[in-house]
């Protein structure tokens, strides 16, 4: 994967091992944060007691700049209960970004770039070439389907998760890619 810029979290080493056999799922995300520094930023932040955080493997930035923080042969946490045998891919994207849960900001409008998805589709064919086992693709939305109540009023609620979202372009994406697209969403509130 020549195009990808190699650029490790400080915390990789304390990230689950993992054998690229394992490997059948890519997960697409967008960031919801303004920029690909932020997303670094945010990605940096040890949250959990072995000294990692929230990231996915690999940030294709606006521009078609792709990223790698965390190797494929490691376990990133994003996205619940498929980190061990999946791929995570973010898309920078503000998305819902600042107001992620309130009920009135839940439109996602920013347009995924020409650039990021050409680059998408050459991560997609560069990752299926190494990965044996690799089949399938989803949405971080179609794989976390849990509804919480809105920061702006607790009697209503939202998707968790929208990403990458209503306006990401599934079918010019995967057009004539090897992939089965697992879990497509449903109309989303």
């Amino acid at each position: 994967m020549s195009d990808v810029i190699h650029w490790p979290l400080p915390y990789v080493e304390a990230l689950a091992p993992r054998a690229l056999t394992d490997i059948d799922l890519i997960v697409l995300h967008c960031t919801e944060l303004p920029d690909l520094a932020s997303a670094r930023e945010y990605g940096e932040r040890v949250l959990y007691a072995s000294g990692a955080g929230n990231s996915g493997h690999y940030y294709i930035d606006r521009d078609g700049r792709s990223y790698g923080f965390v190797p494929d042969a490691r376990v990133a946490h994003h996205v619940r209960g498929h980190n061990e045998h999946s791929i995570g891919i973010e898309l920078v994207n503000r998305g819902r970004w600042p107001h992620w849960l309130d009920s009135r900001h839940q439109d996602m409008a920013e347009a995924y770039s020409e650039a990021q998805i050409d680059a998408l589709r050459t991560l997609l064919l560069d990752l299926h070439a190494h990965l044996p086992n690799l089949r399938a693709i989803a949405g971080h939305e179609d794989l976390d389907r849990e509804r919480v109540p809105a920061s702006d009023d607790a009697q209503l609620s939202v998707w968790r998760k929208r990403d990458p979202g209503p306006r990401f372009p599934w079918d010019w994406a995967l057009h004539d890619l090897p992939l089965q697209r697992l879990h497509p969403a449903t109309t989303q509130d």
